[in-house]
C-alpha cells in the first residue's frame, strides 16, 4: 500500500489579501467523491466551493512533477455557503453537491465554460456549469446518494428531512419526514430495494423504494452515541447483505464502534471495533472479495472491503472475512476524517478531513486479492429478485435507417418520447442533413467505462432494466474533439439493457503507440445499429467552443471512430494539437475493415512481443589505462586537458535498459554481433510500442516522460519522443558519452574528455556552451563520483573529495554548493548520520550523500589505523618506537580521497569556530537552493540563519540581510531597478516579515525590526 497526501489539494480562501497566512490556510475540506472513470475527484469545502482535481498528479508523483496532466481541473462557485457534500452519478455525466445554503446544485458539463473563475485567480481547464437547482430543504445538505442506474437522487439535512428526486427530470418525488433530528448520513441497497439514512436521532432507518413507507427502525446501538459529530455516513456492502453505519457506542458510550446491521434481520450483532473516537464516515470498496480465490464462486467464500474514518485521525481498512483490520493508519491526519470514496476499480481509497487536507491509500491487486467480476457481482444481486415497479421494460424496435421526425428540441439535438406516462430522452447522433436516430435499445447502461484494473467481459441479463446512460468521461469527449451540449440530460430508457461490451484490443489509441501508464484507463464503447461498437452518440452538429483537457495522456485513449453512420474518424496526430474529423466522400463504409470491425492501428514493431534477452554479456570493456594516468601526461604536457579523456568510457554491453521508477515503460538498446544493427525499443510491459535501428553500438540511454536519448560508440546522440519520432537532429561529440542523464526536458551528456552538454529537449536549445569539468578535478585522487540532472536542468556533480558542484550560467562557473567542510563545525549539518533521501530536497540530500561518505572514509581511515598499530606490537620494540608513530600519523589519511576528517574532543578550535562555520555552511545552502530551484530549502535556511545572527546579535549583518530583501522602500513593479522581488519564486518582502518576527524576539535587534516592521506597513499601505 503507497500513501500519498498532496498538500496542492485543498480549498483555500481566496479572498484573503495574497500573501496572508490566512489566504494560505488550508480550510476544512467536508466531502469528496471519485468519478467512476476514476480520472477525477471531486472535493466540497468551507470555501463554498467543489473543486474538481485529476487523479493521476495524485498518485504518481512523475505525472505531478512533469506537469503534463493539470492538477486542478475547475472550481465551481455557485453555492453561497460551505459545500458539505458531493456525489457523482454512476454515469459520471452529472455531479449533485449539497450546501450549509440548503441548495442542491446538479453540474454538468460546459465546454463554453473553461477559463478563469470570476473573482479569483483559479482557472477552469473545464467548463462545469449549473444544470440545475433543487430547492426543498430548509437547513443544510448534509447528505446525498444516486440510486443504483441514477433512477433516483437522494438527498438529508438538518432540517430532519429526506427528500426523493427523480434522477431524470431531477423533480421533487418525495418527503419523508419521520426522523426527529438532524440527518447526516444516506445510502442505496446496491440492489435498488431500500433507502437507508441515519440521524442525530439516534436511529436508522430503512425505507421501501416500491412506496417509500419505512421498513425498519434501528437504534440499540446508537443510544449512546455523541450527536456533536459533523456527519454520519453509512455504507452498503456491494453484496447487498450489510450495512456499516458511523457513530454507534458498545458499552454506555465508552467504546466506540461501526456497527454492522444484517439485512435479513436488520439487527445489529457485529460491530467493527478498534478506533479511540467517533467514527464519522464508513465507505466499502465497490466490488465483492473470494476468500479463498481457489474456490469457486459462492455465497460462504464471498466476503467485502470496508473503510472507516474517525475523529481519532485514523483510517482503517477491514475485510469481512477477519477480526482485524487489514490496516491501520494513525495520525494520517491533523483533524477527524470527514469523507471516504473508493476509485471504481477497489484500488485506491480517498479520505478528506477537517483539517483541509485529502490521502490517497493504493493499494496493489495483490493486496486486494480475490476481485469478483462485476458479471459475476451483478448475476449474485439478481437473487433478491426485486424490481423497481416505476421502471417497466418497453422493447422499441430499431430502425434500420430512418429519417428523425420534427421534434421541438431540434436545436439541442434530442428528441423526445412520452412512454406510459414518464418521459425518455433519446440521444440523436447527426451527420450533416441526414438524420438517424439512435434508438432506446442502443443506449448502453452505467459501467460501460472500463479501468485499469478490471478488464472484464461484463453482460447483466435483461432483467436488469431502467439503467443510467454510461460513465461519460470529459476526458474522452475532449481527447476526439466532440463537441458536447451544454445541456445533456442522462437521458435513461425504460427499455434499455444493462450490457457491457467485452474488452477488446481494436480500440484505436488517439495517441499513436504512447504507452500506458495503467493510471487512467477509460472506452467509451458502445454498440451500433448493426451490431458495431461505436463510441457514445454525441451529435456531431455540436462544436465545442472551450477545450476539454484530455486526461488520457496517461491511460488508455478514447476510441477515436464516431457513431452515427460511419463519420470519418478524427486522429489526434500530437498531445497538444486538436483535429477536426476528415470529410471524406466514402462514409459508409470509412473507420472499418471489411469484417466490419475498426482496424487496429500500427506501430513501429508494435506487433512484437518483448523478448527475454537473456543474461547481459559484456562485449567490450572500456579500457584497462587509469584515468589518474591520462591526468597526469595532460598534466606533463602542459596542464591543458584538450584531447584527453578525464571520464571512464562506459562498458559495451549487449544489453542497456533505463526504466521510469513507478512504471512498467522500459527502454533497452540491444548490441547483438557485428553484423546484425543495434535495436532500441521502448515497452510497456511485455508489449513493445515502437522500435528504430541504429547504425552504431549503443553505449547509455536515458528514458523521461517526455522523451527518449540514446548515447552511441560514434560519439553520437539520438533523441526520440514518446511515440518514437526523431524530435532532435542527431547531434555529434567530440568524444563517447561517460556520463548521460535526462529529466523532465532536459538531457545532459558529459564525454569522455569531459564536456558538459546540457539542452532543453522541448526547446531544442543548449542552456550554455559546452564547458569541461576538469576544473573540478584538480584535487589528488579526486573523481566524479555520479552527475544527475534537476528538472530545471542544472547538474549535479559528486566528488569523492566529499563536495558537490553545479553550474551557474549566469556566472559561467562551477559553483560549490556542498563540502564536507560544514560537517566539521557547522550547527546545521544535520545529516551526520545515515539518513533517507526521500521526500527531502536536493541541497540536503547531497548533505547526506557527503555524510556516508566521510563515515566511509573514517571507518576506512580507523581500520587502517588498527592494522598498522597491530603490525607494530608484531615488530620490536626498538622499531615499534618510531615506526608506530608514522604508521599513526599517516593512517589519518588513508582511504579518504580527500575528504576533511577534522574533528574529535582533541582538536582544539579557535573562539568564533562555531558561528563561522554554521554562518557560512547556511549561506552556502542558500546559494544552493536558489541554484537548485528549491524554494522550501531556501525559506527553511534563511530562517536558520536568521536566528543564528539574532542569537549572537549580529546587527550589522542582519540590517544587511533585511535591506537586501525589502529592496527600494518605494518600489513598484515595471521600475527599472537592478532589485528583483523574488527569489527562488518566493516574495522577499513575504520572506522579509518571517525574519522581522525573528529578530523582534531578540534583545539587541528587537528596536532594528521594529522600524523595520512598521517601514513594511508604510510601504504596503502606498502600495494600495
Amino acid at each position: 500500500m503507497r500513501f500519498t497526501k498532496p498538500s496542492w489539494v485543498a480549498h483555500t480562501d481566496s479572498s484573503a489579501p495574497e500573501g496572508s497566512s490566512t489566504a494560505a490556510k488550508a480550510l476544512t475540506m467536508f466531502s469528496l467523491h471519485v468519478h467512476p472513470d476514476n480520472s477525477r475527484i471531486a472535493t466540497g469545502g468551507l470555501d463554498a466551493k467543489v473543486r474538481i482535481w485529476a487523479t493521476a498528479p495524485i498518485l504518481s508523483k512523475d505525472v505531478e512533477e512533469s506537469g503534463k496532466i493539470p492538477k486542478s481541473l475547475a472550481t465551481l462557485t455557485m453555492h453561497t455557503g460551505p459545500v458539505l457534500a458531493v456525489r457523482w452519478a454512476h454515469s459520471g455525466r452529472w455531479l449533485a453537491s449539497g450546501s450549509d445554503d440548503s441548495v442542491i446544485l446538479i453540474w454538468d458539463l460546459d465546454p463554453a465554460g473553461s477559463g478563469k473563475v470570476w473573482g479569483s485567480d483559479d482557472v477552469n481547464v473545464e467548463g462545469w456549469k449549473a444544470l440545475k437547482r433543487l430547492p426543498g430543504h430548509e437547513s443544510d445538505v448534509t447528505g446525498l446518494a444516486w440510486s443504483p442506474g441514477d433512477r433516483y437522487l437522494a438527498s438529508v439535512g438538518a432540517d430532519s428531512m429526506v427528500i426523493i428526486w427523480d434522477g431524470y427530470t431531477l423533480e421533487r418525488m418525495k418527503k419523508l419526514d419521520l426522523h426527529q433530528g438532524f440527518v447526516k448520513g444516506v445510502c442505496w441497497d446496491p440492489v435498488g430495494e431500500f433507502l437507508a439514512t441515519c440521524a442525530d436521532d439516534k436511529s436508522v432507518k430503512f425505507w421501501r423504494v416500491t412506496d417509500w413507507g419505512l421498513e425498519a427502525t434501528i437504534s440499540k446501538p446508537f443510544e449512546d452515541s455523541p450527536g456533536n459529530t459533523f456527519f454520519r455516513r453509512l455504507s452498503w456492502s456491494p453484496d447487498g447483505a450489510h450495512i456499516t453505519v458511523a457513530n454507534a457506542c458498545n458499552g454506555k458510550g465508552m467504546v466506540f464502534v461501526a456497527a454492522v446491521i444484517a439485512r435479513s434481520t436488520w439487527t445489529s450483532e457485529i460491530s467493527l471495533v478498534g478506533h479511540e473516537h467517533t467514527v464519522q464516515a464508513v465507505a466499502y470498496n465497490p466490488h465483492m472479495f473470494l476468500r479463498d480465490v481457489n474456490q469457486p464462486i459462492q455465497t460462504q467464500n464471498l466476503c467485502s472491503v470496508v473503510a472507516l474514518g474517525g475523529d481519532d485521525c485514523s483510517v482503517s481498512v477491514w475485510q469481512t472475512k477477519s477480526a482485524r483490520p487489514m490496516i491501520v493508519a494513525r495520525d494520517a491526519f491533523a483533524r477527524g476524517i470527514l469523507d471516504l470514496s473508493w476509485s471504481w476499480d477497489g484500488l485506491t481509497l480517498y479520505a478528506c478531513s477537517s483539517d483541509g487536507t485529502l490521502a490517497a491509500f493504493a493499494f496493489t491487486p495483490e493486496e486486494m486479492e480475490g476481485i469478483l467480476p462485476v458479471s459475476a457481482q451483478e448475476k449474485y444481486l439478481q437473487k433478491f429478485g426485486f424490481k423497481d415497479p416505476r421502471i417497466r421494460t418497453v422493447n422499441v424496435p430499431p430502425p434500420a435507417d430512418v429519417e428523425m421526425a420534427h421534434v421541438p428540441q431540434a436545436s439541442t439535438g434530442f428528441g423526445s418520447q412520452t412512454i406510459k406516462q414518464e418521459v425518455v430522452t433519446t440521444l440523436v447522433a447527426r451527420k450533416g442533413k441526414a438524420k438517424k436516430r439512435v434508438t432506446l435499445d442502443n443506449i448502453p447502461s452505467a459501467g460501460v467505462t472500463t479501468n485499469g484494473f478490471g478488464h472484464h467481459g461484463l453482460s447483466a441479463p435483461n432483467s436488469a432494466i431502467g439503467m443510467a446512460p454510461p460513465p461519460i468521461s470529459p476526458a474522452m469527449m475532449g481527447s476526439i474533439n466532440m463537441g458536447i451540449p451544454s445541456q445533456l440530460p442522462p437521458a435513461p430508457s425504460p427499455s434499455m439493457t444493462s450490457h457491457i461490451p467485452p474488452h477488446s484490443n481494436n480500440v484505436t489509441p488517439a495517441f499513436g503507440s504512447m504507452p500506458s501508464q495503467g493510471l487512467l484507463h477509460s472506452q467509451n464503447v458502445t454498440p451500433s445499429l448493426g451490431g458495431q461498437q461505436q463510441p457514445f452518440p454525441w451529435s456531431s452538429q455540436h462544436t465545442p467552443r472551450g477545450e476539454i483537457i484530455d486526461l488520457t495522456a496517461y491511460g488508455e485513449p478514447a476510441d477515436p471512430t464516431v457513431a452515427g453512420g460511419g463519420t470519418d474518424a478524427p486522429m489526434v496526430d500530437s498531445l497538444d494539437t486538436p483535429t477536426t474529423p476528415v470529410r471524406g466522400k466514402n462514409k459508409g463504409s470509412a473507420g472499418v475493415d471489411a469484417n466490419g470491425k475498426a482496424p487496429k492501428p500500427r506501430t513501429l514493431g508494435g506487433d512484437k512481443a518483448r523478448e527475454d534477452m537473456g543474461p547481459v554479456r559484456v562485449l567490450r570493456p572500456a579500457g584497462g589505462v587509469d584515468v589518474n594516468e591520462w591526468r597526469a601526461a595532460a598534466h606533463a604536457a602542459g596542464g591543458g586537458h584538450e584531447g584527453v579523456r578525464l571520464l571512464a568510457a562506459p562498458d559495451l554491453k549487449s544489453l542497456v535498459v533505463a526504466k521510469i521508477e513507478g512504471t512498467d515503460e522500459v527502454l533497452e538498446g540491444s548490441n547483438d554481433d557485428a553484423t546484425k544493427p543495434s535495436e532500441v525499443t521502448l515497452s510497456y510491459g511485455k508489449q513493445v510500442q515502437w522500435l528504430d535501428y541504429l547504425p552504431s553500438r549503443i553505449l547509455l540511454l536515458t528514458l523521461t516522460p517526455f522523451f527518449c536519448a540514446v548515447a552511441l560508440e560514434d560519439s553520437s546522440i539520438t533523441v526520440y519522443s514518446p511515440t518514437g519520432r526523431r524530435i532532435m537532429p542527431t547531434m555529434s561529440l567530440s568524444s563517447q558519452c561517460a556520463i548521460f542523464e535526462g529529466s523532465k526536458n532536459h538531457l545532459m551528456a558529459i564525454t569522455v574528455q569531459g564536456q558538459m552538454h546540457i539542452w532543453n529537449v522541448r526547446t531544442q536549445r543548449t542552456l550554455f556552451p559546452p564547458v569541461s569539468v576538469s576544473s573540478l578535478l584538480t584535487t589528488p585522487n579526486s573523481s566524479i563520483l555520479s552527475a544527475t540532472l534537476r528538472p530545471n536542468g542544472s547538474p549535479l556533480v559528486h566528488l569523492s573529495s566529499g563536495t558537490s558542484h553545479s553550474y551557474d550560467a549566469n556566472l559561467q562557473s562551477f559553483i560549490r554548493i556542498s563540502d564536507s567542510w560544514w560537517a566539521t563545525g557547522s550547527d546545521a549539518w544535520t545529516t551526520r548520520q545515515r539518513t533517507s533521501t526521500t521526500g527531502v530536497g536536493p541541497v540536503q540530500q547531497m548533505e547526506s550523500v557527503i555524510s556516508e561518505l566521510r563515515m566511509n572514509a573514517a571507518a576506512a581511515a580507523a581500520a587502517a589505523s588498527a592494522a598498522s598499530a597491530a603490525h607494530s606490537r608484531e615488530g620490536s620494540a626498538e622499531s615499534s618506537g618510531g615506526a608506530g608513530g608514522e604508521s599513526k600519523g599517516a593512517s589519518s589519511t588513508v582511504g579518504t580521497g580527500g575528504l576533511v576528517l577534522m574533528g574529535g574532543d582533541e582538536t582544539e578550535r579557535p573562539p568564533w569556530w562555531s558561528a563561522a562555520m554554521t554562518l557560512g555552511h547556511l549561506e552556502t545552502r542558500m546559494h544552493a537552493a536558489r541554484v537548485l530551484e528549491s524554494p522550501t530549502e531556501f525559506k527553511q535556511a534563511l530562517l536558520v540563519y536568521s536566528k543564528k545572527i539574532a542569537d549572537e546579535a549580529f546587527r550589522g549583518k542582519a540590517e544587511e540581510l533585511i535591506k537586501e530583501l525589502c529592496g527600494p522602500v518605494y518600489w513598484r513593479p515595471g521600475r527599472e531597478e537592478s532589485w528583483t522581488p523574488t527569489v527562488c519564486g518566493l516574495a522577499k518582502r513575504d520572506l522579509l516579515k518571517d525574519i522581522l518576527s525573528i529578530f523582534a524576539r531578540s534583545k539587541t535587534l528587537t528596536k532594528l525590526a521594529q522600524d523595520w516592521q512598521e517601514t513594511l506597513r508604510r510601504a504596503a499601505a502606498e502600495d494600495l
